[in-house]
């Protein structure tokens, strides 16, 4: 399916082939018009800071797990917000993970949302309504 070149790709951050498939389900579901572009651990994450210095798309929002190996989720949040530019991008960070710790830290750390991911498709699927109509199509980017 070609996308509109005109619009910036979400970057997702996903280890788990579970949750990947469930949320690119999910997202096609809705017809996103947006490419989803994957990383699949943290390492993978930061390296497309450089595919952006080069000139592609920098992401509308980035979707981020905490529990990625190589750097964690965390580790990677606090690399972006760190970046001059890309500091900029919106992160929500999309976790299985219940702890008061993780996400105060991800606020701390500059994070613009924290959602558990939800267990059932159906409230995934409305999880990515909300993360398309907030994040892609009324927030006002940079």
């Amino acid at each position: 399916m070609n996308k509109p070149a005109s619009l910036p790709p979400i970057l997702l951050v996903e280890d788990n082939p579970m949750d990947l498939d469930l949320t690119l389900r999910a997202f096609n579901k809705k017809k996103f018009s947006n490419t989803i572009l994957i990383a699949r651990d943290g390492e993978e994450a930061l390296a497309f800071m450089a595919r952006w210095e080069e000139g592609e798309p920098v992401p509308a929002v980035i979707l981020l797990d905490i529990n990625l190996p190589k750097l964690n989720g965390l580790e990677v949040l606090q690399k972006l917000k760190a970046h001059p530019l890309y500091r900029r991008i919106p992160v929500v960070v999309l976790t299985s993970s219940k702890e008061n710790s993780d996400l105060k830290t991800a606020y701390d750390l500059g994070a613009n949302s924290y959602i558990e991911k939800p267990v059932s498709f159906s409230k995934f699927i409305e999880v990515a309504e909300h993360i398309e109509l907030y994040w892609c199509l009324l927030n006002e980017r940079p």
